[in-house]
C-alpha cells in the first residue's frame, strides 16, 4: 500500500514539475518574441531611412512553378499513356534612382512558362514543351521634380513576347507629361502628349497612333512580404479601336531565408491583338465592328525567390 502512495505522490510530483517547466519555457519564448519584435521595428525604422536617402535602389522577386508526370495503362482517363508538364516562372526587377532634383525609375516584367502533354499512342504527337505563357514589359521613367509629390516626366516602356513572334506585335510608348506620387510607395504617371509605336507584319490590323498614357504603379516591402500592382493604359486620340491598357500583379510571402510562395496574374484587352488573332485562326470576316474583344488574362502560382 505504501509503495502504491508512493508512486502516485511521485507522479503528482513529476507533473507538476512538468507543468512549471512548460510554463517557464512559454514565458521564456514570449519574452524573446517581445525582444525580436522590438528589434524587427528598430530595423524597420532604418530599412525606411535607408529607403529614403539619395540613390540607387536596385532589387528583384519572383515566382517558380513546375511539376512533371507520367502515366502508364491509366485507364481511367482518356490519354491512358502520357507524359506531361509545366514550367514557368516569373521575374520582377527594379532600379530606380532617387536625387534631390529628379529621379530615374526602370522596371522589368518577365513572365514565361511552357506546357507539354505527349500522348505516348499518337506517333503524331510532339513531346516537345511549347510555349504557353509569354509576357515582357520593360518601363523607364525620368522625372524633374517640381516639388515633393510632383514632376515634369517623360516616359518609355515597351512590351512584346519573345518566345514566339519577338516584336510582332510590340508595342513602344513614348511620351512626355507629368508624375504624381501621392504616397510613398506610389507612383502615377499621367502624360497626355504621347505616341504608341505598334510593330507587326499585319499592317491593316496594326496601327500605330498618338494619344495619352497612363501608368501606376504601386511596389511595397513589409517584412515578409513583397508586393506590385502595375497598371499601364493608353487611350489613341485616333480611334477607340487602338486603345489597350494591361494589368499586372505580383505576390510574394517567404517562408525560409530568400524562399517563399509567389502569385502572379495579368489582365489586359486589346481589339487590335484579337482581331488580329482571329484572322489569323479562319475567322476571316472578322473586323473591330463585330470582334468579341474578350479579357485576357493569367496567373502564376509556385516558389518564390527574392534577390
Amino acid at each position: 500500500m505504501k509503495k502504491i502512495v508512493f508512486a502516485i505522490v511521485a507522479c503528482l510530483g513529476m507533473s507538476s514539475i512538468h507543468a512549471q517547466t512548460v510554463e517557464e519555457l512559454k514565458a521564456q519564448k514570449a519574452e524573446k518574441q517581445a525582444a525580436a519584435d522590438a528589434l524587427q521595428a528598430e530595423a524597420n525604422a532604418i530599412q525606411a531611412q535607408i529607403d529614403a536617402l539619395p540613390g540607387w535602389k536596385i532589387g528583384a522577386f519572383g515566382v517558380i512553378g513546375g511539376s512533371l508526370s507520367e502515366f502508364n495503362n491509366w485507364y481511367a482517363q482518356g490519354t491512358p499513356n502520357n507524359a506531361s508538364g509545366n514550367i514557368g516562372f516569373t521575374v520582377n526587377g527594379f532600379a530606380n534612382l532617387n536625387q534631390e532634383k529628379f529621379f530615374w525609375n526602370n522596371s522589368l516584367n518577365v513572365n514565361l512558362a511552357w506546357v507539354k502533354l505527349d500522348d505516348k499512342d499518337d506517333p503524331t504527337d510532339s513531346d516537345d514543351f511549347r510555349e504557353a505563357t509569354d509576357v515582357f514589359n520593360l518601363t523607364s521613367l525620368y522625372g524633374r521634380k517640381l516639388s515633393e509629390k510632383f514632376a515634369v516626366s517623360g516616359l518609355v516602356e515597351y512590351r512584346t513576347t519573345i518566345l514566339s513572334n519577338f516584336n510582332d506585335p510590340g508595342y513602344l510608348d513614348v511620351g512626355v507629361g507629368a508624375t504624381w506620387t501621392p504616397i510613398k510607395n506610389l507612383v502615377v504617371v499621367i502624360h497626355p502628349l504621347n505616341y504608341n509605336f505598334v510593330f507587326s507584319d499585319n499592317d491593316t490590323v496594326f496601327e500605330s497612333s498618338l494619344g495619352a498614357k497612363i501608368v501606376a504603379d504601386y511596389t511595397r516591402n513589409i517584412g515578409k512580404i513583397n508586393f506590385k500592382t502595375n497598371l499601364s493604359l493608353f487611350q489613341s486620340y485616333k480611334s477607340n479601336d487602338y486603345s489597350n491598357w494591361t494589368w499586372i500583379n505580383s505576390f510574394s510571402y517567404t517562408l525560409w531565408k530568400r524562399i517563399g510562395v509567389g502569385f502572379d496574374f495579368g489582365l489586359r484587352q486589346n481589339k487590335q491583338e484579337a482581331v488580329n488573332f482571329n484572322l489569323a485562326n479562319g475567322n476571316i470576316g472578322t473586323t473591330f465592328e463585330n470582334v468579341d474583344n474578350k479579357l485576357q488574362s493569367y496567373w502564376t502560382f509556385g516558389l518564390s525567390y527574392n534577390l
